[in-house]
Formats: C-alpha cells, structure tokens, sequence
C-alpha cells in the first residue's frame, strides 16, 4: 500500500482478507475518479473484466484509477526485476499490474459506493482527507483508524487489555478505548 493512500468504508477488512487468501495472481483495487488522468487507469469490458491499463494518460479510456493498494503473490519478485524505467524515469507499478494482466492473472475490485479512498498526495488532497476523516469522527462519535480498536474487534487483544490500555491514559483517547467497551452492541 503506498502511503498518501487512506481507505474507508463498511466491510473494507473482509475485501482485504479475500486479498490476502489468494494463492496466486495479483489483485488490485479501482476507485471512480474525476480526474483519472493523475493516476494509473484500468479500462474495462462490457462483463467488467480488466482488458488494459494506462500510467497517468492523457486521454483515460475510463473514470477507473488504480488505488495504491496490491496484492500480489511471490511471482512480483522477477516481474520487478524485468521492469525498465519509464519515460519519466521511474520504475512504474502499473507495469507490475501489466504483467500480470498480461498472464490473465490480475483481478481488479471495483470499490463501490461506502467506500471511500484518499489520495494524499497534494496539498489540497490532504486537507480534503483531513476534513473527512473529521466529519466522520465528528458525526459517528467513532475515531477511524485506531489501531487498539482494530485490534480489540479482530481478536488481537482482550477486553481487560483494551481496558488497561484505556484507563493507562487520561485523555479523551483513553476515554474512546474505554466506551468501546461499553457499547456492547457493536463489540
């Protein structure tokens, strides 16, 4: 995953888990854009199979960028080696994608709507991810990306863990591990 990439959105943990069960081939992830000229393009065919990709074209042969996040298996080791550098003199991970279109083994996701991706990577982008992530904790009263929770509600650490962690702090934060705890419904 590169990171000036965030991702949102209900059931997200379960798309990254089919991921990461496959055994071969790669699989991407492909998000409608307005400006798909900034990113890397998958064009699609009527049953919605990936059929070409483009890095940052001029003319997008679709609204579909490539999101910063991968999944490949071990053949990504000689496929990098095989790279040459790009007209802008960069190793490109859309020629990684290719290859593996090429062999008939990328699978491309489609993230639908509820589910949100961020690119970080302007100025304006940043303070558009800032914003958003604000309205949601705002809004929901739940703080997104908080890694004691994503480790209490996948299995990693106990309910008398996350309470320790919780009460170990005296901030608003600790307070937030704390009701997590309390909200029953959702635990």
């Amino acid at each position: 995953m590169l990171g000036d990439n965030i991702f949102y959105g209900h059931d997200f943990a379960k798309d990254l888990r089919h991921a990461a069960e496959k055994k071969s081939g790669a699989q991407i992830f492909a998000y409608p854009v307005n400006d798909p000229e900034r990113y890397g393009v998958v064009e699609f065919d009527a049953s919605g199979r990936a059929i070409s990709l483009q890095e940052k074209p001029r003319q997008p042969k679709s609204r579909y960028a490539v999101t910063g996040l991968y999944f490949y298996d071990d053949q990504v080791v000689e496929i990098a080696k095989s790279l040459k550098p790009s007209a802008r003199g960069e190793l490109e991970i859309t020629d990684v994608n290719q290859a593996y279109l090429g062999r008939g083994q990328l699978e491309v996701v489609v993230m639908g709507r509820g589910m949100a991706w961020l690119d970080t990577g302007t100025h304006e982008s940043l303070m558009d991810a800032a914003l958003y992530i604000q309205a949601i904790e705002k809004r929901q009263g739940l703080m997104v990306a908080c890694l004691e929770e994503v480790a209490y509600r996948s299995g990693y650490i106990s309910a008398e863990q996350l309470e320790a962690i919780g009460r170990s702090m005296n901030n608003a934060y600790g307070q937030y591990l704390l009701l997590l705890l309390k909200d029953k419904i959702f635990t």
